[in-house]
């Protein structure tokens, strides 16, 4: 196993992150599921040797995390919140890290390089972070957890924020990463995406693992419900138009230059949703998001059976 935490435990004060959590996870590709609050942040943090258990153990490639730095350089972490100097440009930031595992100078600058180019980002390498979008600074933190090519890849929340192209991307990152012999530990509180990039799910709910296994184990019970997807678009109404020719999607509102879709078959629609994109023909498509409200029904649901 990559990672195994028996009866692992993180609190903060009075309040429970993480509550008796037992987990095995093989190599692979695995996904972590679970609205904001499931403990998936507070699960990555510990497994990347960021925070110290309140009780339990987690052991990454069969070693303790906590306090064994040798094992860091074996693992890379894309945090959910950004943390950067703003000044600094990509390809600086991201060399510095590189450096920080202990490559020489010309190596890091040539594995930045690298990185920056398999997740897209070399044509603004030389720009400051400070004038990144919301895409381009998601993109820029998984170019520095893929820098020293770590063995174990932990990923929370990847695709926020990305364009449906760059989300398309990342998915097919996942894979070759994976193809690759790399194991990736991803988290997400969308099923449509964990599912594109892996079916071996672990769903978490208020702190605690619910089930795990196969994701379409639980697919017809979240497919019951509909899914609420939030895009931002540089013409709403022409999307709204163009979206609307199928039955896939079950209403819509706008707020703003903000669309609002409701559809209870993601999978037909996040398909549609990118061949538009990519076709450019009812404009550029600037941000998609899911938000929890749905999701966190199917998992109040799913707790209680």
């Amino acid at each position: 196993m990559i990672v195994s935490a028996e009866h692992l435990s993180k609190w903060y004060g009075h309040v429970s992150g993480l509550n008796d959590v037992t987990l095995s996870i093989p190599a692979g590709v695995t996904g972590l599921l679970g609205p904001n609050g499931a403990g998936k942040s507070t699960f990555m943090q510990l497994a990347t040797g960021q925070l110290r258990p309140s009780a339990g153990t987690v052991r990454v490639f069969d070693e303790p995390i906590w306090g064994n730095p040798s094992q860091y350089r074996r693992v890379g972490f894309c945090p959910e919140q950004d943390a950067f100097y703003e000044h600094m440009t990509g390809r600086d930031w991201v060399a510095a890290l590189a450096g920080l595992h202990g490559m020489e100078a010309a190596a890091a600058a040539n594995a930045a390089a690298q990185a920056l180019e398999a997740v897209g980002l070399l044509d603004v390498a030389d720009r400051k972070i400070g004038g990144y979008s919301k895409g381009m600074r998601q993109r820029v933190k998984l170019a520095q957890a893929i820098v020293h090519d770590p063995q174990l890849l932990v990923l929370d929340e990847p695709l926020s924020g990305m364009d449906p192209l760059m989300r398309r991307r990342t998915i097919s990152l996942v894979r070759q990463w994976a193809a690759r012999g790399k194991s990736v530990i991803v988290s997400s509180h969308v099923l449509h995406e964990i599912e594109a990039m892996t079916a071996t799910v672990v769903l978490m709910h208020n702190g605690r693992v619910v089930a795990e296994g196969d994701v379409h184990q639980i697919r017809a019970l979240i497919d019951a419900h509909p899914h609420r997807v939030s895009i931002r678009a540089a013409d709403a109404r022409a999307l709204a138009q163009r979206l609307l020719v199928d039955d896939d999607v079950s209403s819509f509102r706008f707020e703003g230059d903000v669309l609002i879709v409701e559809t209870a078959n993601p999978d037909s629609f996040y398909s549609r949703l990118t061949d538009v994109a990519a076709s450019g023909e009812a404009g550029s498509i600037e941000e998609v998001s899911s938000p929890d409200d749905n999701l966190q029904a199917v998992f109040s649901y799913l707790v209680k059976q």
